[in-house]
């Protein structure tokens, strides 16, 4: 008898806490209710006026007295001039004929200068690539994607030249440096 009693206990259970369920719901909404008619109650604000709109002013390009915008001629005189001035003085160029090394396979700005070693009177620093090696280098080695040619080596920065394209098809160097990092 006691076994039949105990088999209804589930059931009974899940009756139970259905009821306390719905008798939690049904105790009012007298609060929402409330606190709606308060909202309503408020002074209600005006709805702020949309900016006002600028009318888009057509521009007709009449070039009776410009210039063409698409006219590069006024590049003509700088490139004579410049090929001009190259024949008479050593143009700067890279070197094409070089194999490139290992680390000027990487943007000058991805490279770090973690430290400095001195074998003699040479003074070697180690540069770290993106992909954690350490690298050593001294003065003459390239590093970085613009031709950089390491000029100097201190304790604390590596000193390099780079050749880079200036904008009328032509090289200028440019100095950088990369500073030990701490």
């Amino acid at each position: 008898m006691k076994a039949d009693h105990y088999s209804n206990l589930p059931a009974t259970l899940a009756l139970l806490a259905t009821l306390i369920c719905v008798s939690a719901c049904t105790q009012g909404i007298s609060d929402l209710e409330t606190w709606v008619d308060e909202v309503k109650a408020r002074p209600q604000k005006g709805i702020e006026p949309l900016p006002e709109i600028i009318p888009y002013r057509i521009f007709t390009y009449e070039h009776k007295d410009r210039r063409d915008p698409f006219d590069n001629s006024i590049f003509l005189p700088k490139l004579t001039q410049r090929a001009g001035s190259d024949q008479s003085q050593n143009q700067i160029r890279p070197d094409l004929n070089r194999v490139p090394e290992y680390l000027e396979s990487f943007p000058l700005d991805t490279l770090r200068m973690v430290g400095t070693m001195a074998q003699g009177d040479q003074n070697w620093a180690l540069i770290k690539t993106p992909d954690n090696t350490i690298q050593r280098v001294l003065t003459g080695n390239y590093l970085g994607q613009n031709n950089g040619k390491i000029t100097i080596v201190n304790d604390d920065q590596v000193e390099l030249t780079e050749i880079v394209p200036d904008q009328f098809g032509g090289w200028r160097e440019r100095s950088s440096s990369i500073a030990l990092s701490q």
